[in-house]
């Protein structure tokens, strides 16, 4: 039901109200809304409702009508428009807000609770409209001040501890400039360190705040003050007052207060969880970026030195051997070369040595004229003549079948090539880089590898070491590693769980970063949470690495030392342990004993 609501000097509004298609207004008793004011004319004005529109329009003579301000004979009227009748001020409303008129206090204070609700509830509802958080906190804040009859709000922050004034409104729902001046200092300081709600009904005459400096410059009449608590923590506080009516507010209006103090906490809180959030996203962009190298992710000291060989070499045109274990990333460290290098605006061709079929790979190094072999139906180019003026990378090397090593060494000596059912030279202009996961020098030994192709492409050795002694490098890729495929497969996963990430710092890794990709990958792609567990990644307890004794550890490296300087000196036990520097009988002691048997006097397994 319509209504008008009379902004009374003292004591809370009154309201009356709209219920027949023709409503008066003015002194005499006889009126539908009849109000004692010298200043109103016995039968002021009268407000008329067409069944579409509400209009109002002065009755007596000498009647003088403001609307919003605007003197006006005749006037449509909307929702919160403000009316002036002589002296007395009516705020008209659409809303169906229970007249109290002839209610008692309990029915009053039982009305303004319902009010507030009805308002919080129609908040809510448009809050779901609101994206910024500054709207959001603006629109509490006029839903506030309607709702408790105040002329104007303030949200306050507090910013180590002192209060800062987030949002300033007034009963026209603008925006309060110079907010700061109007705020009592002592009342915002009482309700902090007490934490809890405050009202001041008449601040002037109040014994506790009436000799406060703030109070009695500002002159202010009935405050309320109610704290933004999250989580314990105290965030700010909801300030509401009116300059012009003393006892506004009661019990019942701080109660609605703090029922908006708590929706304010929320957003707040949510302001500052999202605040964390983008913080939290830039730092990690800024560490990711510290410790990336090119498309290459980390920061542990073996593979910072790495990254200073290649800066050094990149430039240098000279063969590169890259070595490591499967997964490490020998391909992005090759391509990084490239990009770092003179040759960067040629061509990178890649060949894998262990992908192509022995009789096919002479004619994809070098190329083939037609009718060179069954199949060979045009002249084609090999990965040779493709890199011209660029970088060939030989991936898996140690693959490469000798009789291959013999031409793909004379192509690296003269710089020249001959296709396949050909006999004309062809000159090219290239830079090699290898790559292998096996030892070469084994393989040397084994007469599978030609030593003299090895010290061609060995030229410098660029060494990546295995996931597992990246230390926390394990961390920062898995989560950029989530982060990329989370957004790539439109995934509602948001990182790992604490034992997740002690998983994989736990974890041996074989297949290195390969295979922390594939597991992330799949993980993401099954994840019922926005977490991702051990389970998840397929590392249960029993796949941890195991923790050995100090004891064992030392005893294992050890031995493992003293047999590569052995084999290098051609297994002279004598020359062996004169360069170890000890006693022959300490080699000889290491080779007869088992692997894991332990030291003599040690712990044994019972």
């Amino acid at each position: 039901m319509p209504s008008l609501k009379w902004i009374v000097p003292q004591g809370r509004p009154r309201v009356f109200g709209i219920y027949k298609r023709v409503t008066s207004i003015g002194k005499a008793g006889a009126n539908d809304v009849a109000i004692e004011s010298a200043s109103l004319e016995p039968h002021h004005a009268q407000v008329v409702f067409d069944g579409r529109d509400f209009a109002i329009s002065p009755v007596d003579a000498g009647a003088q009508l403001l609307v919003n301000g605007k003197k006006k004979k005749k006037s449509k009227i909307f929702h919160n428009d403000k009316l002036t009748l002589g002296e007395v001020e009516l705020v008209f409303s659409l809303y169906d807000e229970t007249a109290t008129r002839d209610a008692s206090p309990n029915q009053e204070a039982q009305a303004s609770e319902i009010e507030g609700m009805m308002k919080l509830s129609d908040f809510n509802r448009r809050l779901l409209e609101i994206r910024a958080i500054p709207d959001q906190i603006e629109a509490l804040l006029d839903a506030v001040i309607e709702v408790v009859h105040a002329n104007k709000g303030f949200v306050i922050l507090l910013r180590d501890g002192e209060p800062e004034v987030a949002a300033a409104r007034n009963v026209d729902r603008e925006t309060i400039p110079d907010a700061v001046t109007q705020l009592s200092d002592s009342i915002l300081r009482r309700c902090i360190d007490t934490r809890q709600p405050l009202i001041v009904s008449d601040a002037v005459n109040d014994t506790m705040f009436n000799s406060s400096e703030s109070v009695l410059n500002l002159q202010l009449s009935s405050v309320m003050v109610a704290p933004l608590v999250a989580q314990g923590q105290l965030l700010g506080l909801i300030y509401v007052g009116n300059d012009n009516v003393v006892n506004l507010f009661e019990q019942s209006s701080l109660e609605v207060l703090t029922v908006f103090a708590g929706q304010a906490s929320l957003i707040l809180q949510n302001a500052i969880l999202l605040n964390q959030l983008t913080t939290d996203r830039d730092r990690i962009a800024e560490e990711l970026e510290a410790q990336r190298f090119g498309d290459i992710i980390g920061s542990c000291p073996s593979l910072q030195e790495v990254f200073r060989r290649v800066e050094k070499v990149a430039a240098a045109d000279i063969n590169v051997l890259i070595t490591g274990e499967t997964g490490t990333g020998k391909e992005l460290f090759a391509r990084e070369v490239h990009r770092r290098s003179n040759r960067a605006d040629g061509p990178f061709v890649v060949v894998n040595c262990g992908a192509i079929p022995e009789n096919l790979m002479e004619s994809e190094l070098f190329g083939h004229v037609r009718g060179a072999f069954t199949g060979a139906v045009s002249t084609r180019q090999g990965s040779f003549q493709a890199a011209n003026d660029g970088t060939l990378f030989l991936d898996e090397i140690g693959e490469m079948p000798l009789a291959l090593q013999v031409k793909l060494l004379r192509a690296l000596q003269e710089r020249v090539v001959v296709k396949v059912g050909d006999t004309k030279p062809e000159a090219v202009d290239i830079r090699v880089l290898a790559a292998t996961n096996r030892d070469l020098d084994a393989s040397i030994k084994e007469g599978s590898f030609r030593e003299d192709l090895y010290y061609r492409l060995n030229v410098i050795n660029l060494h990546l070491p295995p996931l597992r002694e990246r230390g926390d490098d394990i961390v920062v890729l898995a989560k950029f590693l989530l982060h990329k495929y989370a957004a790539e497969f439109g995934a509602n996963v948001k990182g790992f769980t604490p034992k997740a990430l002690d998983a994989m710092r736990n974890y041996d890794w074989p297949g290195n970063v390969r295979q922390l990709e594939n597991r992330i990958k799949k993980s993401i792609v099954l994840a019922d949470k926005t977490l991702i567990g051990p389970d998840d990644l397929d590392l249960g307890s029993d796949q941890s690495r195991a923790v050995v004794p100090l004891t064992q550890a030392r005893e294992e490296f050890t031995r493992t030392y003293i047999l590569q300087v052995l084999e290098r000196n051609g297994g002279n036990r004598t020359r062996t342990a004169r360069d170890l520097g000890v006693d022959p009988r300490t080699v000889f002691r290491y080779l007869e004993r088992e692997p894991d048997a332990p030291e003599p006097g040690g712990p044994a397994e019972g």
